[in-house]
């Protein structure tokens, strides 16, 4: 079941690109503009077809995303159907249509997932604040407790139980207690405290269960005064919520889109702060400085690698989860998608509307390809870089 979940999303996240650069295909086609390639993936390419129209569809080797490569790009060409020779204000409609599009998706997305359950991730625990809703028109439609981490030599770790495993029942033999809240398995863990136990747990649709002895009260009291602190179980619990709404779906869907900017652009935030610690850091040759400015800006980004993690994870847990990662993944397009960074959609906007509004003439084709070029070469340094964390994180 996870692997055709993952495998699902997978595809869905394959189209959140397709459907970004759809987006500028159609708006450029409509506006008279000519495409010359759309394509997936980044060069070099893998395989390529041109077409009757005289565009060449490509899939390319390096998976970080698609293109769409129109007509005279460079803002001062003057042919007819380029994108240099169209308006300014055509050329604000096709940069910005592959942002609408992801936007829209994610925006589907949320109320679909409204509508058959979302999964609450946003809480006050973890960002401050409670996840939007509509409390006259949510309901709690499932309850679960899942592993969030296990300690290393606990009871947990013994039985083989796992990071995001759903633990539904503990007995001791005479009786049982279902699990589907935290304070539920922290009583239940307290009650049969340096007893054996049965662990019920899932994993991946798949039901198992272990036997254990949970640590006692004495031996849980004394690790709290080392740094090493344990519970009975030897879990970091963490609570799983599905809320259903009806009428008010579309409106949690927007709610929510809202908050997910907010705190994307807090996140960015963080890590633009991290990123100027380390740098002071280094200057300074300050190593604890350097290291923690490290942490904070690594602890707010991922990459390929991330991705990849973060969809095996979800199939784990369900389509849900899968269906809100990937929504969010789209709504993460589109903000990412509006920053002026030249070589992505706003930049390229960005610096149109300083040459067309501000300087009255178009940027020398020379001057925009240095521009983006090396653009373009500090993302790639940035996801080599954040590929190699997250490799260090995840495995």
């Amino acid at each position: 079941m996870q692997f055709l979940v993952f495998g699902l999303g997978l595809l869905l996240f394959i189209g959140l690109i397709l459907v970004h650069e759809w987006g500028h295909f159609i708006m450029a086609r409509h506006s008279g503009v000519d495409v010359e390639e759309f394509g997936l993936g980044f060069p070099p390419r893998a395989w390529s077809r041109k077409l009757r129209s005289g565009m060449i569809l490509s899939l390319n080797i390096l998976p970080l995303g698609g293109f769409v490569k129109l007509k005279g790009e460079h803002d001062s060409d003057e042919r007819k159907g380029s994108l240099g020779a169209a308006s300014l204000g055509t050329k604000t409609k096709i940069m910005l249509a592959g942002v609408t599009m992801n936007l829209i998706a994610g925006l589907v997305l949320l109320t679909v997932l409204a509508l058959i359950g979302m999964p609450k991730l946003i809480t006050k625990d973890n960002v401050g604040q409670d996840q939007f809703t509509v409390a006259s028109d949510t309901r709690v439609i499932r309850q679960a407790v899942l592993a969030g981490s296990v300690l290393a030599g606990s009871p947990a770790q013994k039985i083989g139980l796992r990071s995001s495993d759903q633990i539904y029942s503990i007995s001791d033999g005479s009786q049982a207690r279902t699990i589907t809240t935290v304070p539920q398995l922290h009583d239940a863990t307290s009650a049969f405290a340096g007893q054996k136990v049965t662990i019920f747990y899932k994993r991946g649709g798949q039901t198992l269960t272990g036997s254990t002895r949970l640590l006692s009260k004495a031996q849980v009291d004394a690790s709290l005064k080392t740094d090493n602190p344990q519970g009975n179980l030897g879990v970091i619990p963490t609570n799983v919520t599905i809320q259903r709404s009806t009428w008010s779906a579309p409106i949690v869907a927007l709610g929510l889109a809202k908050q997910i900017t907010v705190l994307t652009f807090q996140g960015l935030g963080h890590a633009l702060g991290g990123l100027g610690s380390a740098i002071a850091g280094l200057v300074t040759n300050n190593h604890q400085a350097r290291e923690n400015g490290q942490n904070n800006a690594s602890a707010q980004v991922g990459g390929p690698v991330a991705i990849g993690v973060a969809l095996w994870n979800s199939g784990s847990l369900g389509i849900n989860f899968m269906l809100l990662l990937i929504a969010l993944i789209s709504l993460t397009l589109a903000i990412m998608n509006v920053l002026p960074i030249p070589a992505l959609d706003g930049g390229r906007l960005s610096m149109m509307i300083i040459s067309r509004g501000v300087l009255r003439r178009p940027l020398s084709r020379a001057s925009e390809e240095r521009i983006v070029g090396a653009s373009f070469a500090l993302i790639m340094a940035l996801v080599v870089l954040i590929t190699i964390v997250d490799v260090k994180r995840f495995f």
